[in-house]
């Protein structure tokens, strides 16, 4: 098949070209290789892939429709924190850009027989909460009052006792709560609604915090994994907000890669949602003490005991949904994170760290206690 991958030069889409090509399929990568993560042409590109460089925003997106059977929708402005100040910018690429493909698909009347559009558990704010008097609750963000007492776990939303963090299913009502999770929201609910309207089977995938080689080092915006390994190759101690117990779910990019050949062949998963996920919660500080012993560092973390705004406290996937489809992560944490921590030590890594949280500050995101 020719398959069609935006953001495609990118850490997870060129994984994903890897394996399209490695399948005997065609591939087409559009991409506008974007300074903030692409300081130059990265040297991983698969040269059996045929690219184009340009913008989702513009028109030459109709050439690389041409004579495509399947399109992976990758390419979006990453950046929870930068997103609340560059509003427009991160609207328009994510949201607007999904909208300009989606209108010459239908308008080109371009024969495409399926559509895979990356989501990101961001969408969901704070995950799922158990309370024992109330049963499964679905905390709002935590008042700036709870947050400036730096009491940091969730609390029942109907009796105010503790909630303890449970595994996110997809049913879990959206509450965005960044620009950037906003727009990826849009991005799903886009490609859905289109491919549901005119009978092109789509997929939504929640991806949740991916790692693993090809992760920019250079870009502060990024997943945490990458974060704090540019800091930890530079000698200096990762930043971690609250009390560094906060929980995410890490899944290597290989498995993502399988998740997103399995939708594209499995009819079982069109015109539907499924978290991506190892269905496993780390705290953000275990993550920063395992990478310090990978890179060998003798430094700790810091942990500072502010919060900023939008951040949510705890959110794992249940992976169930995809489970039945026939998924299952294969790569350990332990393997890989050491993969990334190897790869790391063979490239450069600028730390931009302090020039990202100082943005932040500047613009009353980081709250001071």
């Amino acid at each position: 098949m020719r398959i069609l991958v935006t953001g495609g030069c990118g850490f997870i889409g060129s994984h994903l070209v890897d394996k399209l090509i490695e399948k005997g399929h065609d591939v087409r990568v559009f991409d506008s290789l974007d300074q903030q993560v692409h300081k130059s042409k990265p040297t991983y590109l698969n040269n059996k892939a045929e690219y184009i460089y340009n913008d989702i925003r513009d028109d030459k997106i109709k050439d690389a429709l041409k004579d495509t059977d399947v399109i992976f929708h990758f390419a979006a402005a990453v950046g929870i924190g930068q997103s609340m100040y560059q509003i427009k910018k991160y609207t328009d690429v994510n949201a607007t850009g999904t909208a300009n493909i989606l209108d010459c698909i239908i308008n080109g009347k371009y024969p495409i027989k399926k559509m895979v559009v990356a989501s990101s558990m961001s969408i969901y704010g704070e995950g799922a909460y158990e309370c024992e008097e109330c049963g499964m609750v679905y905390p709002k963000p935590r008042p700036r009052q709870q947050l400036e007492k730096k009491e940091w776990e969730m609390k029942c939303p109907s009796c105010g006792k503790p909630a303890r963090p449970i595994p996110t299913k997809e049913d879990k009502p959206l509450n965005p709560t960044s620009v950037y999770a906003v727009t990826k929201r849009d991005q799903e609910e886009l490609f859905l609604s289109v491919g549901r309207a005119y009978g092109i089977p789509t997929t939504a995938l929640r991806f949740f915090n991916v790692y693993g080689p090809r992760q920019s080092l250079n870009n502060p915006y990024t997943g945490v994994c990458a974060i704090f390994s540019s800091r930890i190759k530079n000698n200096n101690p990762p930043v971690i907000f609250e009390d560094g117990l906060q929980t995410r779910d890490f899944i290597s990019v290989h498995d993502i890669v399988d998740a997103n050949i399995l939708v594209m062949e499995n009819s079982k998963s069109d015109y539907d949602v499924f978290n991506v996920g190892s269905g496993k919660g780390i705290s953000i500080k275990g993550i920063a003490d395992i990478l310090i012993k990978l890179y060998g560092k003798n430094i700790k973390p810091e942990i500072v005991n502010k919060f900023r705004e939008g951040d949510t406290r705890h959110c794992f996937a249940d992976i169930s949904k995809i489970r039945k489809i026939g998924f299952e992560p294969k790569i350990p944490f332990k393997d890989g994170i050491k993969a990334l921590a190897a790869w790391g030590e063979g490239v450069e890594a600028k730390d931009l760290t302090d020039v990202a949280l100082d943005e932040l500050k500047q613009k009353g995101l980081v709250k001071e206690i």
